[in-house]
């Protein structure tokens, strides 16, 4: 590395930057994002098939929270996981994340502090959340779909049938994961 010199307003200071603007940072920051996104995307899929819909209702439930959070949790750390994937809005969707993780982290907090403690502990939650707030500040890195696909649903444009279409979504998913 060769030293430069660096002058500021009066005074000149030695600069141990690289003579060649050469860095793996946008690399970096790029794998920092798959990472948390493969990982949230892991654990919004375990909620679903392992710990099933209906599991991870009842266990949001028993934790004296409101079912419909659990739907939530899962649409933000599989829709999160893939954007942080896919470079999409990073800078929102880890934020977006971060109230997940502080929740999963108040969850495990009378688990003690290593994540290795029966029940698993509040370590890994909070890291997960700073981990996520610093995605937040450096972006995406190299590696992103540049333009995000933009879907979009033609609604009939009767608004008794549009309005009935989401919960006969959430009917059907019922249906398909009830456990019997």
């Amino acid at each position: 590395m060769e030293a430069t010199t660096m002058t500021t307003h009066t005074h000149s200071a030695p600069s141990l930057q690289p003579s060649v603007q050469h860095s793996l940072q946008p690399q970096a920051i790029s794998l920092l994002r798959v990472a948390l996104g493969v990982m949230a995307l892991a654990h919004g899929l375990l909620k679903v098939f392992v710990f099933t819909l209906p599991g991870t209702v009842g266990y949001f439930e028993s934790l004296g929270l409101p079912g419909f959070l659990a739907y939530l949790t899962i649409a933000a750390e599989v829709g999160g996981g893939a954007a942080l994937i896919l470079g999409v809005y990073t800078r929102w969707v880890s934020l977006a994340l971060v109230p997940v993780l502080l929740g999963a982290a108040w969850v495990h907090l009378g688990n003690g502090w290593m994540f290795s403690n029966a029940g698993g502990g509040w370590e890994f939650p909070v890291f997960w959340t700073l981990a996520l707030i610093v995605q937040a500040g450096l972006g995406s890195g190299r590696w992103v779909l540049s333009k995000p696909i933009r879907l979009t649903l033609k609604l009939s444009p009767n608004p008794i049938a549009s309005a009935c279409l989401p919960p006969a979504l959430a009917m059907l998913l019922r249906r398909l994961t009830h456990v019997t």
